[in-house]
C-alpha cells in the first residue's frame, strides 16, 4: 500500500487525480478501523494531515466555515456557541481521544447512516465544498448521502470545507445507545429551530439507508409553533411531532436494535428534544441532551 503525503491543498488534488482509488485519512478513526480488519485494502493513502488550511474556520455573514480536518474538540471547544448542534453531537463521538482525532470531514466521507454529525448538518441546511483538480462545488447536505456509505463525491474530488448557517435559534442533538459516547448510535435526532424564517429542521440518523430530513414533522411545526407569542407545547402537538419523526424513518433490525424499537426511539427523542428547543426558545431554562 502506498502512502502519499502530500504538503498542499493542490497538491493533494493532484495525487487524488492521478490514483482516485486512494482514500483521504487525517484523524483514521474510521479508516484505521477498517484497515485493522481487513475490510478494505486500498492501493494508497492519502494523508491530509500537513494541510493546514483544512483544519481551519471562519464565520462570516452569518455562515461558518469549518475545514474538513477540524477536530471534534475544536469543534466543541470554539464553535459550541455559533453550532451548538454540532458542539452536542460532537460531544458524543468517542472517547476523548477520539474527538481529539476525528473529524467532521471524515464522517462526512464515511458516510454511515449512524454518523452523530449528519442530523445535524441536515437540521440546519449546511453545505460540504468538495474539490479537485477540476474545480470545487458545494452540495446541499440533503444531496450528499446517496445510500449506506455512499456520498457524492466523485472519484477525484476531496471534501475540503463545510459551511453551516450561525443558530439563530436553539438547537439539539440527542441519541440512542448503551452510553452517552463511545458508542454506535441506535438511531438518533437533530432539531434545530430558525427563528428568522419561522420555521424548524428536524433531522434523523441511524434509522434509515441514509440519513434523512422528516419533513412531516418540519411542517407539522411550522403550522404549530407560534413564533410571536410562543406559548408551552401542548402535549398533543409533542406526541404528533414524534409520531410524524417516526414516520419518516425506514430501519432495519440488526445487532443494536430492532426497526420498532428505533422508531418507537426516535419518537421519544423527538419529542423531548423539541420540548428543550422550545422552551429554551421561549426564554425558559435550557436543558441539555
Amino acid at each position: 500500500m502506498e502512502f502519499l503525503r502530500p504538503g498542499s491543498l493542490s497538491e493533494a488534488l493532484e495525487m487524488k487525480a492521478a490514483v482516485p482509488e486512494a482514500v483521504p485519512i487525517a484523524g483514521g478513526t474510521d479508516v484505521m478501523v477498517e484497515l485493522n480488519f481487513d475490510h478494505r485494502r486500498p492501493p494508497a493513502l492519502l494523508d491530509l494531515t500537513r494541510i493546514d488550511s483544512l483544519s481551519e474556520w471562519s464565520a462570516d455573514n452569518g455562515t461558518v466555515t469549518f475545514g474538513a480536518g477540524l477536530p471534534y474538540t475544536r469543534v466543541i471547544d470554539e464553535l459550541g456557541s455559533s453550532l451548538p448542534g454540532l458542539a452536542i453531537a460532537s460531544r458524543t463521538v468517542g472517547s476523548p481521544q477520539i474527538r481529539n482525532r476525528g473529524t467532521v470531514g471524515g464522517n462526512l466521507g464515511a458516510a454511515s447512516p449512524a454518523g452523530d454529525t449528519h442530523p445535524v448538518l441536515l437540521a440546519c441546511d449546511a453545505h460540504v465544498e468538495v474539490a479537485s483538480v477540476r474545480g470545487s462545488r458545494r452540495i446541499p447536505a440533503s444531496e450528499f448521502y446517496l445510500g449506506v456509505k455512499r456520498n457524492a463525491l466523485a472519484p477525484d474530488e476531496l471534501i475540503t470545507a463545510v459551511h453551516v448557517p450561525s443558530a439563530t435559534g436553539p438547537q439539539q442533538f440527542a441519541k440512542v445507545g448503551t452510553r452517552n459516547a463511545m458508542v454506535i448510535a441506535v438511531c438518533s435526532f437533530a432539531i434545530s429551530l430558525h427563528p428568522n424564517t419561522q420555521r424548524a429542521g428536524v433531522a434523523i440518523g441511524s434509522a434509515a439507508p441514509t440519513p434523512r430530513h422528516a419533513p412531516g414533522a418540519e411542517d407539522f411545526l411550522a403550522r404549530e409553533l407560534d413564533w410571536e407569542s410562543p406559548r408551552p407545547l401542548a402535549d398533543s402537538v409533542k406526541q404528533r411531532f414524534g409520531e410524524l419523526v417516526a414516520a419518516a424513518a425506514s430501519p432495519i433490525d440488526d445487532v443494536r436494535g430492532t426497526a420498532a424499537y428505533r422508531k418507537h426511539a426516535l419518537a421519544v427523542l423527538a419529542r423531548r428534544t423539541l420540548g428543550w428547543a422550545w422552551d429554551a426558545y421561549r426564554g425558559g431554562e435550557r436543558s441539555c441532551a
